[in-house]
């Protein structure tokens, strides 16, 4: 089903639109905003595969809106240059295939629990607590979803510095204490850190 707009429509929407650059370039913080924008609008193009001016408009207002929202959370310390943002990005590419082979060795692991009567009697459910040493609310968000992803494991808090998470055997509370993830995830966020201890 096609939808067509009035003619008159298509004035004000520009207008709109041309209003709106005004206001976002005016403002000194306008380049993360923009920069959030465009990377959802690309998402939201790739992923809707539609492309008539409905969809698109609607891609755009909601872009628009959780661009607003949530600049200050991807772009928190804004000290960063542009180089040092893609050196991170690259950083975070490099972490995927780590974290994802880590997936893969938590995924047997559990298999083992599950599946066989020794892994059996070495379950032993419990709720690790212990205290990080990553400074930024991102890195931590990173960390604890890290965590979630690998089989388990789940993050059940974070206060502060301190994470509390449910692990289900010895195994995987000793992997997790050994400090793997969390460091890898201060390479990829903040590596001044790791140069400090």
């Amino acid at each position: 089903m096609r939808i067509f707009f009035p003619l008159w429509i298509a004035p004000s929407v520009k207008y709109l639109f041309l209003k709106l650059l005004i206001v976002l370039f005016h403002h000194k913080e306008s380049v993360y905003y923009i920069i959030i924008f465009l990377l959802l609008f690309l998402n939201w193009i790739v992923l809707s595969g539609k492309f008539d001016i409905f969809h698109l408009g609607l891609g755009i207002v909601s872009c628009v809106v959780v661009a607003k929202i949530s600049q200050d959370f991807l772009f928190y310390d804004r000290k960063k240059g542009l180089k040092e943002r893609f050196n991170e990005a690259w950083r975070f590419i490099k972490y995927i295939p780590w974290i994802t082979w880590e997936v893969v060795k938590a995924n047997l692991h559990v298999f083992k629990l599950a599946m066989t009567s020794k892994g059996y009697k070495e379950m032993s459910p419990r709720v690790v607590t212990f205290k990080t040493y990553l400074a930024t609310d991102f890195a931590k968000f990173v960390f604890a979803n890290s965590i979630t992803l690998t089989p388990g494991t789940i993050t059940m808090l974070i206060r502060g510095d301190v994470f509390h998470v449910h692990t289900m055997s010895q195994f995987l509370e000793d992997d997790l204490l050994s400090g793997g993830i969390e460091r890898k995830v201060a390479e990829v966020f903040e590596p001044e850190l790791l140069k400090k201890k």
